[in-house]
């Protein structure tokens, strides 16, 4: 990625200065903790969703990669699609105890 990447500077006041550098500032994503230490929670929505129903997987705390990565598995292993944002995984249907099962048996014990 480019030092000066003008999306990064959209609101920024123009320097007339030739040695002005701009610096984001991005936060570190936090490492993903093992397995065992993840807290999911696992519920149903259907509210805001125009009706559909969705399985949410909320509670992760690690790398975007890793969120996008277990979502992935979810989404192959039960046949459905869904995505991956905010912190959670949305996937499509009523498919909460399958998701459970699938979960505790990659590991993730702490499941509800």
């Amino acid at each position: 990625m480019k030092k000066n990447d003008w999306k990064d500077r959209l609101n920024i006041v123009y320097s007339t200065n030739p040695d002005f550098c701009y610096e984001t500032e991005a936060a570190p994503e936090p490492p993903t903790p093992d397995k065992r230490q993840q807290r999911l929670r696992v519920s149903i929505e259907k509210k805001g969703r125009g009706g559909k129903t969705v399985t949410v997987v909320a509670g992760f705390t690690g790398t975007e990669d890793d969120l996008k990565e277990l979502a992935r598995l979810l989404k192959s292993k039960c046949g459905v699609g869904g995505a991956a944002k905010d912190g959670e995984i949305l996937i499509q249907g009523e498919l909460k105890q399958r998701v459970i099962d699938l979960l505790k048996a990659e590991g993730y014990s702490q499941t509800k």
